[in-house]
Formats: C-alpha cells, structure tokens, sequence
C-alpha cells in the first residue's frame, strides 16, 4: 500500500472521480479502507452495491493517449477470459470510464474479496505456513490460466533477447513453449484461501512464468521457496529456463534501479545456478 500522492491537486482530482464513479456505477463507498496505489496511479476502497453486496471500487487514472492496450484492459479482459476462475479470482461487476483534461479514469467494480493479502510487501518477509489444499488450488488454478487461449502478450520475445544478456549473463534461451500466465504473482497478490488479484498484466509468456515469478519473490525465506519449487517441477528443468531466466533478469533490472534491493544477493546468485544451467 502506498501514501496518497504528494501532489494535493491530484489527491483531489482522485478523490472526486473516484465519487463520480461510485455514483456511476450505484454503488455506496464505505468509510475505511481506503488503498492507494503507487504514485497516487490508482486508488480503490470497500464499497456496496444497491442491493448490499460488499465490492470493492477501484479507480485507475492514465494520460489520455495511453488509455488503451493491455494494462488498461487487463481486468477487462480477465473478466471475459476466466469470469470469477472457480472462485479463486474476485469478478469483475462493472466498469465505468470517464475523461477529463487529458486524463482518462476507469472505475472498475469488483467481488469485495474478505481475506487480506498473504504479504504487505510483493517480497515474502518471513515463513509462511500454508495448507497443502492452497498449493493445490494454486497449481489448479494456474493450469486453468495456461491453457486459456489469448492474444495478449505478457513477455515480448524483444526484451528476453536484450535483458537476459544484460542482467543474467547469458543469451536468452529458447523458449520451447509460450502459456498463458498471470504475470504479476507475487505475496500481495494472493490470499488463503486463494484468491488472485491484480489482473493487469496477464497474458502469454514462457511455460513455468507464474512459478518463477513467484519463486523469485520468496527467495528470502528458504522454507517457502523450496515449497514453491515443489509445487512447480518445470522450475529447475530444461523447460523452466527461459521463464526463470526472463523473471531473474526482470528483478535485476528492478534493483538496478533501486527497487527490492533486499533480493540483490539471492538474485544474483539465481542467476549464477541458472548460467550454469
């Protein structure tokens, strides 16, 4: 969770759209709760319908010009892709857009999801100790989510080729076979029982991507990560490499600029298994 943005004209601005929606949409935003995201980008709260059903209303806020492509439909599209995935994902209720001075707002209204998140933070800070039954529902879930048929495009061929060199120190391997994935699977991004939130970014990436991406976030807690690992068997096989590879170079390019410095170290010895690989 991140602080309201710096800029007040902005926090207004948010403030006051997020209300319009919630008058758009007919739906009543409950005091409390309140959740900025990074750069005071977006900004969501607990909300209930007209009929008393607990939602939650989120408002996404972009330049006008950039108001399109995959993240700004990624709910969207996730809605008509997977509906509510057996109920471990929360459904999307409505979406409402509006434009004002060269900014565009989307409110999108979802299922309220009762559960905290498993991890303030997308990096796991301490041991977590999860029912075989979440794992299981996890790797179900996911292999519903890969074998969804799509066209967006999580992971571009184009930055595996110039990353993976610059980051991991090896030439991008093949990748033998592109699924679809999450593309976002972090701590803050889950909840038990399992629930998958944040779908902007899925789309079609290297086979064992969502197990990468979430081994990468747990390397600090060694317990957990063996069970990461476990649940995913294409981490550590010919299979795997590409996506560990994409994901290890991912996180090496967020610490080159500055971001979950506390992975450095775990990071780069990732990426030394995975050039002897």
């Amino acid at each position: 969770m991140y602080s309201p943005p710096p800029d007040p004209d902005t926090e207004q601005h948010m403030r006051a759209r997020h209300s319009r929606a919630a008058k758009a949409l007919d739906v009543r935003v409950e005091p409390g709760g309140e959740f900025w995201g990074w750069a005071g980008r977006t900004l969501g709260a607990p909300a209930r319908t007209a009929t008393g059903q607990p939602a939650w209303l989120r408002l996404v806020s972009s330049p006008e010009d950039k108001a399109s492509g995959k993240l700004w439909d990624g709910a969207l599209d996730a809605q008509h892709a997977f509906g509510d995935l057996d109920g471990h994902r929360p459904a999307l209720l409505g979406v409402h857009d509006a434009f004002d001075d060269g900014t565009a707002y989307r409110a999108e209204l979802s299922a309220h999801v009762d559960e905290p998140v498993l991890s303030d933070d997308p990096v796991l800070q301490c041991d977590l100790q999860l029912p075989d039954s979440w794992w299981a529902d996890l790797a179900e879930a996911l292999e519903k989510v890969s074998a969804t048929v799509t066209d967006r495009v999580a992971v571009r061929q184009q930055y595996m080729d110039r990353a993976i060199p610059e980051f991991v120190g090896l030439p991008a391997p093949a990748v033998t076979c592109w699924t679809t994935a999450h593309a976002d699977l972090h701590w803050a991004n889950v909840t038990a029982p399992l629930r998958l939130l944040d779908w902007e970014g899925w789309g079609q990436a290297p086979q064992g991507f969502d197990g990468a991406t979430l081994y990468a976030y747990t390397l600090l807690q060694p317990n957990v990560a063996a069970r990461v690992r476990a649940v995913f068997p294409i981490l550590g096989s010919p299979a795997g490499l590409a996506a560990e590879a994409t994901v290890c170079a991912q996180l090496l390019q967020t610490v080159s600029r500055g971001d979950n410095l506390t992975l450095e170290g775990p990071l780069r010895a990732w990426s030394e298994e995975l050039r002897r690989r």
